[in-house]
């Protein structure tokens, strides 16, 4: 039998000495938010959890601890004969609940009786979440960042996406957060994470980053869909210099059409984010932009929001402050191999602008 060992911080590096991050809460909790790289292995289910929890407090402590001992010996069991089965003898797992208390040592109890060398994270997913709030709310990032900025439909998430396959470093926030960053950019089958999520997979990305090498990240508010972003990395953002996208209102308008096809064809689903425009439309501005919808026109719909909401947001926005630039691309299309001009074009610029 191994003793079991005490893990005080919850730092990547900590992390990562370790063969598997065993997150033993209920699945609620994990979906919720997760050390990067953790793995479900519950010990107690979403509805075991709340029936022991229920008799704790109305009941008697003694009863909840004894129903939810047997279910947590059984779950364990499984896990053994399932997830934890192949495991050699040399493995090397670490444990955490809610705050390191009995989920973690219960199930790190087994473990090592087993013989593995198991230890339990101090504190559990808090230690893991003090981590996350004090890099992202209560430090700053050395990173230099660049911006690509431009125009709503101006191909920048395409762009960013080229630049990642040519080897450059990249943040991209609306990955992180599923959402495509404006008031339609919701994904159907993907709901956003929750904020703590959205700040872990952000941690994640952070430092796994080069700080002496150039990071790209696009033009964002400081929320992406109701996710906020950081901070820490807001206000790098803020002064990063930035490459400007440009192309025509028609070309960005055709572009927004095939990039939102999922709300062309969801009617409900763009009536609704029509109606949630920060500049209410109106009664007769509404039904001229349901008439086109009906027409199939959305190309035209598309031209009727960028002027109206779309390019004079940004406009504003570009008045803010300074905004150091390494320029401006001029895009005749938005086809691909102009999206592959752009993303060479950028690199060039990137590499000019590390190399000062």
């Amino acid at each position: 039998m191994s003793a079991i060992e005490i893990l005080e911080t919850a730092d990547p590096e900590s992390l990562a000495r370790y063969d598997a991050i065993i997150d033993a809460r209920s699945p609620a909790e994990f979906a919720e938010d997760h050390a990067p790289g953790a793995v479900n292995l519950p010990v107690l289910t979403n509805e075991e959890r709340a029936e022991v929890g229920t008799i704790y407090v109305q009941e008697s402590r003694f009863r909840a601890r004894r129903i939810g001992a047997a279910y947590i010996a059984r779950n364990v069991a499984r896990h053994l004969e399932t997830a934890l089965a192949d495991r050699p003898g040399s493995f090397k797992p670490l444990i955490y609940c809610w705050r390191g208390g009995q989920r973690s040592n219960a199930m790190a109890m087994i473990l090592s009786q087993v013989g593995w060398r198991t230890t339990v994270l101090s504190g559990g997913y808090r230690t893991w979440r003090r981590h996350v709030t004090a890099r992202l709310y209560d430090a700053s990032w050395p990173l230099r960042l660049v911006l690509v900025d431009g125009y709503t439909g101006s191909g920048k998430t395409e762009v960013l996406q080229k630049l990642a396959a040519r080897g450059q470093q990249v943040i991209d926030l609306e990955a992180l957060a599923a959402h495509r960053g404006s008031l339609f950019g919701g994904l159907a089958d993907r709901p956003q994470p929750s904020q703590k999520m959205f700040e872990s997979r952000l941690l994640g990305i952070l430092h796994g980053l080069d700080p002496d090498r150039p990071v790209i990240v696009e033009a964002e508010s400081s929320k992406v869909g109701e996710r906020m972003i950081p901070p820490a990395l807001w206000q790098a953002m803020a002064a990063a210099p930035r490459v400007e996208l440009s192309a025509p209102a028609q070309v960005r308008a055709a572009y927004l059409v095939r990039a939102y096809r999922d709300i062309v064809e969801d009617r409900a689903a763009l009536d609704e984010a029509l109606r949630r425009l920060p500049t209410p439309p109106g009664r007769k501005r509404l039904q001229a932009w349901g008439e086109l919808a009906d027409a199939g026109d959305f190309e035209a719909l598309a031209l009727a929001l960028m002027e109206l909401h779309y390019d004079p947001a940004y406009r504003r926005a570009s008045r803010k402050g300074a905004r150091p630039s390494l320029g401006v691309l001029e895009l005749a299309g938005l086809e691909a191999a102009a999206l592959d001009a752009a993303a060479d074009e950028i690199v060039r610029r990137v590499e000019a602008f590390a190399a000062r």
